[in-house]
């Protein structure tokens, strides 16, 4: 899925956050957002995202404006898990539930999702009980099991033991090539944004410039 923005603003009552961005996220590649603290980066992930809808100018999605099946074809994940209280199983599973998946397709896709996170011993276990990084493997797993056109990382790989880290930049990667989907992340990691990422767009205050 191809992201194109045109001339959007973004204020807080009187503070503008940024003006005018003009940028386009290929379909297919890993966008890296980067800036300082309080650039506006998390705020443009969530206008993409449609989780804000407070802004002016336009941003579309294949050429088409915001509509609400597009919903259903992107996912975000945050730099915070929000796991259900429920099983590993039942939070990987969720996703495809809401999109009434057959069960036969449920089973197969979280079973498969669960054995590349080689947390088969855990999958029974409460999610939001989990250590950091196996969190947010969950949560990351989760996001992608129902194959999204777009996926919207707000620095998911945060605060997390290396290890961790290492294997969701491998998950991301194999998910863009096997797939062909847009990924856009948010990152403060110099070494992630020039070895994971394809481009990255640098957002200060009131404006952005992307390079390779």
């Amino acid at each position: 899925m191809e992201v194109k923005l045109e001339q959007v603003s973004k204020r807080y009552g009187q503070k503008l956050i940024f003006e005018n961005l003009n940028e386009t996220f290929e379909s297919g590649k890993i966008t890296g957002l980067v800036g300082d603290n309080g650039a506006g980066k998390s705020t443009l992930l969530r206008l993409i995202a449609g989780l804000d809808l407070d802004y002016t100018g336009h941003i579309y999605y294949d050429g088409q404006p915001l509509r609400k099946p597009l919903y259903q074809q992107m996912t975000m994940v945050f730099q915070t898990p929000y796991l259900l209280k429920r099983s590993v199983y039942d939070n990987i599973a969720y996703p495809l539930e809401l999109r009434h998946r057959p069960a036969a397709e449920i089973k197969q896709k979280t079973e498969t999702m669960i054995a590349r996170l080689g947390l088969e011993k855990l999958e029974k276990q409460y999610a939001h009980k989990l250590s950091g990084g196996e969190s947010q493997k969950v949560a990351l797993a989760r996001a992608l099991v129902f194959e999204p056109e777009l996926v919207l990382l707000d620095e998911p790989m945060s605060g997390i033991d290396a290890a961790s880290v290492s294997f969701m930049e491998q998950m991301i990667q194999d998910y863009v090539r096997e797939y062909h989907k847009t990924v856009i992340m948010i990152t403060h990691n110099t070494r992630q944004a020039q070895e994971l990422c394809d481009r990255t767009v640098h957002l200060n205050g009131a404006w952005m410039g992307g390079n390779q």
